[in-house]
């Protein structure tokens, strides 16, 4: 499924397409998937395909089309505070992108069939935290994913604002998956071969809309031939955070609130396109033609395509030799960091509210 777009050259070109294109709608979903590189959640040796859009898949890691996510995260209106449940959560890329909207108040919980891929996810997360500058230009909302299968949470489990479901449900589990959601949720889902968005508008009252056709592989359902009852999902609690981390949040947002008045952020949300699009044209040979004249038969030359598109393509690179190169962006200077470095207190407290992130 994908192919919506065209390909980018790196993450913030694919970004540029989708928008272009209006999957993307929103500042704050565009700012979320410029702060992830899609990149980052590909195997060694497959990153040239993470910016087309299309899905991708080796053994169980599986990651959805570019334009599919947009939609969702679209679909999902998501705000700050708010709790989000991820069903078949994958390699966590979707809820890494949830974290940067909601906020460090937020809820943020993934289950995923796999173990292999929730030890992907968990790695992908950990490396994000210490080596992307993203995390220090916004609050995150941790994502804590389980191995499990979705089909199999316990009962008495607690609902969510936000879910969005990775896989294809049948229409019998559809009421399962409604029974999740807190009175005014989203859910987001493919059901019937349809993106489907859910909204919650009462105890037992619900507004549906059909939102894109899609393709996706079905729930994977257990076994219950040999008799036994499958093991139940039991999801993360809702913990409160302690003292000292609540210190941390908000220390770390006064001082990004202070560096971003000293250093004023340029507007990463609207890029300008340094690449030059090229006239596209059909090529063919420089052919004759024969034309009867009396009773001779004389060649005729012909004009081709070929040479009139040479032609307005030189015209067009000689204008562009009259226009100003436009200068590299300079590399993005970590301001939040650079600040608690620089404050009078003991290295051990400087790595707490850097998170320990190495750089």
């Amino acid at each position: 499924m994908g192919g919506a777009v065209s390909a980018g050259e790196d993450n913030d070109d694919l970004i540029d397409n989708l928008k272009e294109a209006q999957y993307i709608r929103t500042d704050r979903v565009e700012q979320a998937f410029r702060a992830i590189d899609r990149g980052d959640y590909y195997l060694d040796g497959y990153r040239d395909n993470a910016y087309k859009d299309l899905a991708w898949k080796h053994g169980n890691i599986h990651l959805s089309a570019p334009c599919i996510y947009s939609e969702v995260m679209e679909a999902l209106k998501l705000q700050q505070d708010l709790s989000f449940l991820n069903l078949g959560s994958g390699t966590g890329y979707l809820s890494t992108m949830v974290g940067l909207i909601i906020g460090p108040f937020g809820v943020n919980h993934g289950v995923e069939l796999h173990k292999d891929v929730v030890e992907y996810a968990k790695e992908r997360l950990d490396d994000f935290i210490k080596n992307s500058d993203s995390f220090d230009r916004f609050e995150f909302c941790e994502p804590h994913f389980v191995v499990g299968n979705c089909l199999e949470i316990s009962s008495d489990s607690h609902q969510y604002d936000r879910i969005y479901c990775g896989a294809g449900v049948q229409k019998d589990h559809e009421n399962y998956m409604k029974i999740l959601l807190k009175v005014g949720g989203i859910l987001v889902m493919p059901i019937e071969d349809q993106l489907t968005q859910i909204t919650r508008t009462g105890q037992s009252s619900w507004e549906s809309k059909n939102i894109l056709a899609v393709s996706f592989a079905p729930l994977v359902q257990q076994s219950r031939t040999d008799g036994c009852k499958p093991e139940a999902v039991v999801l993360p609690p809702l913990s409160v955070r302690s003292l000292q981390d609540l210190a941390r949040i908000y220390i770390r947002r006064t001082l990004r609130n202070l560096t971003n008045e000293e250093h004023p952020a340029r507007n990463n949300t609207q890029r300008s396109s340094q690449k030059r699009k090229r006239r596209r044209c059909r090529r063919r040979r420089r052919i004759n033609t024969y034309v009867f004249v009396g009773n001779q038969l004389i060649p005729q030359p012909m004009d081709s395509e070929e040479d009139e598109c040479i032609e307005e393509e030189s015209k067009e690179e000689e204008q562009e030799k009259d226009i100003e190169p436009v200068k590299p962006e300079e590399p993005r200077v970590n301001h939040l960091r650079d600040k608690i470095l620089s404050l009078p207190l003991p290295e051990s407290l400087k790595a707490y509210l850097l998170y320990y992130r190495e750089k």
